[in-house]
C-alpha cells in the first residue's frame, strides 16, 4: 500500500519480475475491501499515507483483528527510532526506512512468505522521551535493530567512540523491551579498581575481604529481572574476564567468598571504544569471552558521520537545558552551520556541552 505512484511503480515492477502478483491501492478503504474479498500472502505498506488517509500503522489494527497471520513489511520515510519502535510492536515482520535497497526489499519480501510466528511487544513511550535523536541513514540501522532485540534475551555488544551514545542504546533496549518493568543496572568497568571488580560485579560475603564488614549484593544481582549494562568492558582485567564468562555460560554466580549459587535472570548489554581485536591479538581480552558478549553487534557512528543529524541534536539538547533549570538559548544559522562543520572528537557528549554548557 503505496500513495507515491512512482514508488509504488518500481516496487511492483522488482516484485513482479521475481513472479509474485501484485495489487496496488491508494487508500486504507481500498486495501480493506480487497482484503475482504480475495486471499492476499503479505502486506506491505507505507507508514505516511495520502492526505486525509492517517497513519499506516495506526491502521493495521483492523488488518490484525481480521487477518492475524499475515506478515507485514512496514517502510517509512519517517525514521526515528519511535517509528522502528511502532513498527515492532504491530508484530510487522520488517521494518526498512526510505530510500531502502531494492534488493534488500525483494530479499525480505521471500523471507516473509515462509512461515514464521511473530508476538507483538507491549505499547512503548512516545518520541518526545526517547533517548536517541537523529534521522541519518547510520542511525536507522541503528533503530532496526534496537527494534528486532526488544521481545528476546540476546547479549548485545555496543561498539562505537566515546560520547557516541552506548549507554542511551542500552537504555533504550532495556525501557522499551520486555525487561523494562525490571531495574537497569549500569557500571562502569573502568571506573573500579582492579582489585574490587569481582566484588562490585557478584558482590561479597561478610569477611571475604578486609572491611567486608557485611554481605552485600554484587551488580548482577541488583540487576535480577532487568538489564547488566558493563561499560568500557575493554578495561576488565582479565582475572573478572574469567570469572564472567564462567557466569554468562553458566547462568549463576556466587558471591566472594561465598558457597551458594545464584540463578541468574540478567540480560547482558556491554559496551566498548576498544578495538577487541587488536585487545585479543596483545592478550589483553579473552576471545572466548568476546564471542560470548557479542551475539548481537551494534555499532554507533561518529557524529562527525551523520552531521545531518546535528541540527536536530542541537535543539533537543537547548530544549532539555530549559527543563533543567539553565537559561533559554537560540542559536543563529550561522552557528548552525560552524555546528555542522565541526570535527567533533567528542561526538554527541562534546555536542552537548557546547550548544548547552552543560558537563
Amino acid at each position: 500500500m503505496e500513495d507515491d505512484l512512482s514508488v509504488s511503480h518500481v516496487i511492483i515492477t522488482a516484485l513482479r519480475a521475481e513472479g509474485y502478483e501484485v495489487e496496488n491501492c491508494k487508500s486504507i478503504a481500498e486495501r480493506d475491501a480487497l482484503m475482504s474479498s480475495s486471499h492476499y500472502d503479505l502486506l506491505l505498506t507505507d507508514v505516511g499515507l495520502g492526505e486525509g488517509e492517517g497513519d499506516g500503522i495506526s491502521s493495521l489494527d483492523s488488518v490484525k483483528a481480521t487477518h492475524p497471520d499475515i506478515p507485514i513489511i512496514i517502510i517509512s520515510a519517517q525514521n526515528t527510532l519511535n517509528t522502528a519502535v511502532r513498527a515492532s510492536e504491530t508484530g510487522a515482520f520488517e521494518y526498512l526506512p526510505k530510500p531502502f535497497d531494492l534488493d534488500e526489499l525483494v530479499e525480505v519480501v521471500g523471507q516473509a512468505l515462509k512461515p514464521k510466528n511473530i508476538q507483538p511487544i507491549e505499547p512503548s513511550m512516545d518520541e518526545e522521551s526517547l533517548p536517541l535523536v537523529g534521522r541519518s541513514p547510520a542511525m536507522q540501522e541503528v533503530y532496526r535493530m534496537i527494534a528486532r532485540l526488544l521481545k528476546n534475551d540476546l547479549s548485545v555488544l555496543v561498539l562505537g567512540e566515546s560520547g557516541t551514545g552506548k549507554e542511551l542504546v542500552a537504555e533504550a533496549i532495556h525501557s522499551l523491551g520486555h525487561r523494562k518493568s525490571g531495574p537497569f543496572i549500569a557500571v562502569n568497568m573502568a571506573a573500579i579498581p582492579s582489585e574490587l571488580i569481582e566484588a562490585e560485579l557478584f558482590g561479597h560475603e561478610k569477611g571475604a575481604f578486609t572491611g567486608a564488614v557485611a554481605n552485600a549484593s554484587g551488580k548482577f544481582e541488583q540487576a535480577q529481572g532487568g538489564t547488566l549494562f558493563l561499560d568500557e568492558i575493554g578495561d576488565m582485567p582479565m582475572h573478572a574476564q574469567t570469572r564472567l564468562l564462567r557466569a554468562l555460560q553458566s547462568g549463576e554466580i556466587n558471591r566472594v567468598g561465598g558457597k551458594g549459587l545464584v540463578k541468574l535472570d540478567v540480560r547482558i548489554i556491554a559496551a566498548t571504544n576498544h578495538d577487541f581485536l587488536e585487545l585479543i591479538e596483545e592478550g589483553k581480552f579473552r576471545e572466548d569471552l568476546y564471542y560470548r558478549i557479542n551475539v548481537v553487534p551494534i555499532e554507533l557512528p561518529p557524529l562527525r558521520e551523520r552531521a545531518s543529524d546535528i541540527p536536530a541534536l542541537t535543539k533537543h539538547f537547548l530544549k532539555l537545558a530549559v527543563t533543567e533549570g539553565l537559561p533559554h538559548k537560540q542559536i543563529s544559522q550561522e552557528g548552525m552551520n560552524l555546528l555542522c562543520h565541526h570535527y567533533w572528537r567528542g561526538n554527541v557528549r562534546e555536542l552537548k556541552m557546547s550548544s548547552t554548557g552543560w558537563s
